[in-house]
Formats: C-alpha cells, sequence, structure tokens
C-alpha cells in the first residue's frame, strides 16, 4: 500500500500506526504543505493528508481521511482487530475516535505550534522550520485567545483519558481505534515538558503503543 502523507502530521500518525498495528506492509511518499492540493485534490476531492493507496486487485483505487482509512483497514485486515465485538464497547470506541479526531488533535495541534514558536523554538530554530510553524499558525488562526480554549480542552481530555492510568486501553481489554487516535493525536504534546510531567502515565501509553505499532516516536519526543 501508498500512503501520502505530510511527515510531521499527527493525523497521519493515526494512519501509520494503524497500519503497524495490523502488520500491513506500506510504503510512504511525503507531499510539501500547500503544493499537495494539487495531487491530492483530483485524487479524493479533499485538499486534506492521509491518503491511502492499497494498490491491489478489487480493493478501492483511493482511502481518504485517517478515520476512512481506520475503517477501511479492519475490512481489509480484521486480525488483530482495533473493533471490539461488544456493541458498547464498539459505539464508545468510536465514541473517543471520533472526539479526539475532531476536537483533541485540533487542540494538541494549536498547543504545539504555540509551544514550538515560543520556548519550544530551540527544537529547530532554523529558518525553514519556523516559517512552516508560522504559515500553520497563521492558517490556523492560532493566538492567545485559541491557544488558551485548547489548552482547557486537553485538561478535560486526560480527565477523559484517565483509565490509562491503571488500564492500558481505554475501551475493552485490547486496543481499538480510540487507543490508536489518542496515541497519535497527543503524541506532539510529548515534546513539551509541562505536559509530560503532569500527565506521565499518557506519555507512557503512548510510548508502548508506538512500540506495539512498530511507529517511531516523534523527534524530540520525551521519554
Amino acid at each position: 500500500m501508498l500512503l501520502w502523507q505530510f511527515s510531521t502530521s499527527h493525523y497521519c500518525r493515526k494512519a501509520r500506526l494503524a497500519l503497524g498495528y495490523k502488520k500491513i506492509p506500506y510504503q510512504v511518499e511525503n507531499l510539501t504543505p500547500g503544493a499537495h492540493v494539487l495531487k491530492v485534490k483530483p485524487k479524493t476531492g479533499l485538499s486534506t493528508l492521509p491518503v491511502l493507496f492499497p494498490q491491489e486487485p478489487g480493493q478501492p483505487e483511493v482511502v481518504a481521511d485517517s478515520t476512512e482509512i481506520l475503517h477501511y483497514l479492519e475490512t481489509y485486515r480484521h486480525e488483530p482487530p482495533l473493533i471490539p465485538e461488544d456493541l458498547g464497547e464498539r459505539n464508545m470506541a468510536w465514541l473517543l475516535e471520533d472526539w479526539l479526531d475532531e476536537s483533541i488533535g485540533i487542540a494538541s495541534r494549536f498547543v504545539y505550534y504555540d509551544f514550538r514558536s515560543g520556548e519550544g523554538k530551540e527544537l529547530d530554530p532554523s529558518f525553514s522550520s519556523q516559517l512552516v510553524i508560522s504559515i500553520v499558525r497563521f492558517q490556523s488562526g492560532i493566538n492567545a485567545a485559541s491557544v488558551q480554549r485548547a489548552q482547557k480542552r486537553l485538561e478535560t481530555a486526560m480527565e477523559i483519558l484517565s483509565p490509562w492510568r491503571t488500564q492500558p486501553t481505554l475501551v475493552g481489554n485490547s486496543l481499538t481505534v480510540a487507543d490508536i487516535t489518542a496515541a497519535a493525536l497527543l503524541s506532539p504534546l510529548g515534546l513539551i515538558p509541562e505536559y509530560r510531567q503532569s500527565y506521565p502515565w499518557v506519555f507512557e501509553q503512548i510510548q508502548v503503543i508506538h512500540e506495539i505499532c512498530g511507529e517511531k516516536l516523534p523527534l524530540n519526543f520525551i521519554k
């Protein structure tokens, strides 16, 4: 399979974790932000990544969006499952996945890029890195007010994800789409000492899930 991605996107990381957990071989093609639209939109009608190309007879030509990729991979290779058999647990797993995807992933992005433009600038102070960060901040509307709202969302998220304090999974007895999504979309916060020190159990679980899925942690992730 071929995965079109941004190398630093935590939504693309979500797709890679799922592919790794299912032990499905794949290759990646890193696209250039902005210019990627010229390639992606004609294929999917969207302007977002990740995009997966199964490249096998009888399979869809293209699967766009990280959530749709999770749905597809579960039908392509059921074992090991990422969706619980129990209906209540299944609904809860997808509910958490959707909330993480639509709210917490965005909050994580806002807080991360705010950090990288300030005290975290030393992680990569190069002109090219800071230019990308400035563009993302402008395009996403990242400012003091939006960052404050994002921080409050993340405080709530840590409370909702509290099952990770005492057990390795958020729903049921095995990894689900909820764990994969949380591990991917919260991973940028592992570069921020404040979060790593306040919620060590979150980042311990993120590290374990990356190991299970055979995915490298983000560069400079605080272990």
